[in-house]
């Protein structure tokens, strides 16, 4: 789910991806590109073994990102967000879950209340290391308690929101050598990542990250049980 544009490299690069899944991994996606002004339709995610929101924000319509978002949440669809997709399920969780009257500072310019800010340096084209937490779903989809991401991005959240976040159920599992948050998830969901990096860009394509690789295989799982 996303806006998709050749000038988006990670566009560019998940279809090459979906067909490394299938030669390497037998894992065989029937992929649809839902822009997030169709994904404003009620309905439009209902029938989807999966949900990828990808990079690409800001978003032509912030309401269809959020509302295919909180379709996998609330349905236990497996769900995985990537840099924009990961600040959009900061913001679905904290105005649905939280109750807060909050906003993106990407899409809002100027306000006061924004969950997802500008970051203090921005990771746009660095590479950068991510710690795991022990025992968390990425820990264990990884296979290691650290690893060195790409990024395409300037916008995190704020640390002000995060212990809200917390105490209605996100739980933060990555973060960078400074301590800050790169990975959150859902531990009552099937399965509901979200990564500031971008696992899309990691080596040349032609081998998916292990990210992506769990990400099919929970959609594929799901597929099976509505069968």
């Amino acid at each position: 789910m996303g806006d998709r544009s050749p000038a988006v490299r990670s566009h560019v690069r998940i279809p090459a991806l979906l067909d490394a899944l299938a030669e390497r991994d037998e894992l065989v996606l029937d992929a649809y590109w839902v822009p997030t002004d169709d994904a404003a339709e009620p309905g439009a995610v209902d029938g989807f073994d999966a949900v990828w929101t990808v990079p690409g924000s800001p978003y032509r319509n912030e309401a269809g990102a959020l509302a295919a978002i909180r379709t996998a949440r609330e349905r236990h669809i497996p769900f995985l967000g990537t840099c924009g997709g990961f600040q959009h399920a900061v913001l679905e969780f904290a105005r649905t879950v939280c109750g807060l009257d909050v906003d993106h500072a990407e899409n809002t310019p100027g306000s006061t209340r924004a969950v997802i800010v500008p970051l203090a340096c921005s990771l746009a084209g660095h590479e950068r290391a991510v710690r795991f937490a022990a025992g968390s779903r990425v820990a264990e989809v990884i296979g290691a308690d650290r690893t060195v991401e790409s990024y395409v991005c300037s916008y995190g959240p704020d640390p002000a929101y995060l212990d809200t976040l917390r105490r209605h159920g996100m739980v933060f599992t990555g973060h960078d050598d400074e301590g800050e948050v790169r990975v959150l998830e859902l531990p009552e969901h099937p399965f509901f990542l979200a990564t500031l990096f971008q696992p899309e860009l990691a080596g040349d394509g032609t081998r998916p990250h292990p990210l992506v690789v769990a990400f099919a295989r929970a959609a594929a799982e799901h597929a099976l049980t509505r069968t």
